[in-house]
């Protein structure tokens, strides 16, 4: 007898996340469909679609806002999501005017509870938004020429520069306009909506490199070149920076890049990267950094792959002297090149302000200066173009606030990252445990002499930057007297500039608690071995891994591993 019975088709194979994120990128450009994000505001939180909440609001420099707990009770190494929206407002090069910033002082007040955060992009994010406030949000920021488009998403991200852009005497060039030009071309532009991942970008003139072009996916950093016996400014041009899970230092092309060619160049790695369709197969390696890490690229292939792109060659160029080793976040009081001027740059620890100070900060501006500020990648703000014999009454008026103009090295040298407060990825709670931190080491070593990068991130997706600070703490969950708690994990010696390289993995954790102990340990160690002149950086060079794991725990201990991460990649990590 014939078996007529009609086969059963195979399942289809069930899509992966990357597959659903470039589908849905495929189907729809966010930056032309705003109207939804109305009609939700419209009809409510229950009526946002899940593709919105999942992909499309990044665009829109928006993300779902966790629960308070972060990765804990979630699922596929992701937490809960509240009714609440986090928002990034881009400030490209960080540029801001003290109207612009009232304006930004109103909003926090009226609808994100307080909470402004500076971010290490020069973004200001914000905190609490519901749906029914996103689009007033959006066009009060577009009144004042700001949005939050592009600050977050598979786009070009927020162009940053140096905060003294045009008012420093030490920079071989003012890159802000470009920086600025790239941002106006690049960041929302429909050509480029729909990258393989995000694409970071740093330009700037200042010797310092004061925007660390070592972890951008492409950084321009000036260069001066001698052709007979005629001086020129130029560009150096790096690659395939980036942090997250697995870093990478960009790698620097042996090119001179011509100033009336720089925004070319720039243009040029973007569309590179556009085109990589090997980088859309998996979410965690898509980053442009992977074409070096994965897929076989050099220094050498990029190079012929952008000057392919433009139809012409750049001459090499020797990359001239790398930045020494030394703080880059102009803070305190500096003379600027402008006669009678002078910059005035606050420490905000955690980048963390309420509405009260940012409308001060916006009124200084105007009643010192000429009502610019600057946000900087070390989440503080400078004040600019202030009389110099007006500066240290500014001074007195700053410190008011709750802000640091001379601030001790860890108040300084703190960084934190969202943590657990708003994340659904963090594992441990970041901005109030580095303030206690700071608090406690300047009681326990308030003569500390050297410049010290602590860095703590909620987890082990490093937007805390922990791979490039000379403590980074990476947080964790560990059982401590039956109880699960706050800890992290070291990591040490990390560091951008003349002797840039990843922090290592030391093999020790500590309870949230117990870390000021232990890094108390580690520093007086440095102090009572360091040799004539070597700092601090040095001593962890030349210290071993046990060594150093040793001197934190204050006996021999056998090194632990460090947690994998916890899920995706967040759209926020370095």
């Amino acid at each position: 007898m014939i078996d007529t019975a009609i086969p059963v088709a195979a399942p289809a194979p069930k899509e992966t996340k990357a597959q659903k994120m470039e589908r849905l990128k495929r189907e729809k450009n966010p930056w032309t469909a705003w109207d939804e994000v109305r009609e939700f505001a419209r009809q409510g939180r229950d009526s946002v679609l899940p593709e919105w909440t999942g992909a499309y609001f990044k665009w829109w420099g928006i993300y779902t806002q966790g629960d308070g707990v972060g990765v804990t009770g979630g699922t596929g190494g992701e937490g809960k999501a509240s009714e609440y929206f986090m928002m990034r407002i881009g400030l490209p090069n960080g540029l801001l005017t003290a109207h612009q910033l009232h304006v930004i002082a109103d909003i926090t007040a009226k609808y994100a509870r307080g909470v402004a955060d500076i971010t290490t992009r020069q973004n200001i994010q914000l905190h609490w938004l519901t749906i029914e406030a996103l689009p007033e949000i959006v066009d009060s920021l577009t009144a004042i020429g700001l949005s939050p488009k592009g600050a977050c998403g598979d786009v070009v991200r927020n162009v940053t520069g140096c905060p003294l852009a045009g008012l420093d005497g030490h920079e071989l060039i003012d890159a802000s306009p470009l920086a600025v030009e790239i941002a106006h071309k690049l960041t929302a532009n429909p050509e480029f909506y729909n990258l393989p991942r995000k694409f970071k970008i740093s330009v700037t003139g200042c010797p310092l490199w004061c925007s660390y072009p070592e972890i951008n996916d492409v950084a321009l950093t000036a260069l001066k070149r001698t052709v007979n016996g005629v001086e020129e400014i130029g560009y150096s041009l790096r690659v395939g920076g980036g942090l997250s899970t697995e870093p990478h230092l960009a790698v620097r092309l042996n090119a001179f890049i011509p100033q009336d060619k720089a925004y070319h160049a720039v243009h040029a790695v973007c569309e590179i990267f556009r085109e990589q369709e090997a980088l859309r197969q998996s979410r965690t390696h898509a980053r442009i950094k992977y074409l070096f890490m994965k897929h076989g690229w050099t220094a050498e292939s990029m190079l012929a792959a952008v000057e392919e792109k433009l139809g012409y060659k750049f001459d090499p160029a020797d990359e001239g002297p790398i930045v020494d080793d030394v703080y880059r976040d102009h803070v305190g009081v500096r003379r600027q090149k402008q006669d009678g001027l002078s910059s005035v740059g606050a420490t905000v620890l955690n980048g963390r302000l309420n509405p009260d100070q940012l409308h001060a900060l916006a009124s200084l501006a105007e009643t010192y200066g000429d009502g610019h500020l600057r946000a900087t990648i070390m989440q503080n703000i400078v004040l600019v173009n202030i009389p110099n014999d007006m500066a240290q009454g500014l001074v007195k008026e700053i410190v008011s606030l709750g802000l640091e103009v001379e601030p001790s090295v860890f108040y300084r040298g703190a960084i934190a990252c969202t943590g657990t407060e708003f994340c659904k990825l963090a594992i441990a709670e970041t901005k109030g445990f580095a303030k206690w931190l700071v608090g406690e080491m300047e009681e326990r070593l308030p003569g500390f002499d050297q410049q010290l990068k602590l860095h703590v991130t909620g987890c082990t997706n490093s937007c805390g930057q922990s791979w490039i600070a000379d403590i980074g703490l990476e947080g964790k969950k560990i059982k401590k007297d039956g109880a699960m708690v706050d800890a992290y994990y070291f990591c040490v010696g990390g560091a951008v500039g003349e002797y840039a390289g990843i922090a290592r993995q030391i093999g020790y954790r500590a309870t949230a608690e117990d870390c000021p102990e232990a890094i108390e340990r580690l520093l007086r160690g440095y102090l009572a071995d360091r040799f004539d002149g070597e700092n601090l950086r040095a001593y962890f060079r030349r210290t071993s891994n046990e060594d150093l794991r040793t001197i934190l725990a204050g006996a021999v201990v056998e090194a632990v591993e460090r947690d994998p991460s916890p899920g995706r990649v967040p759209a926020s990590v370095g």
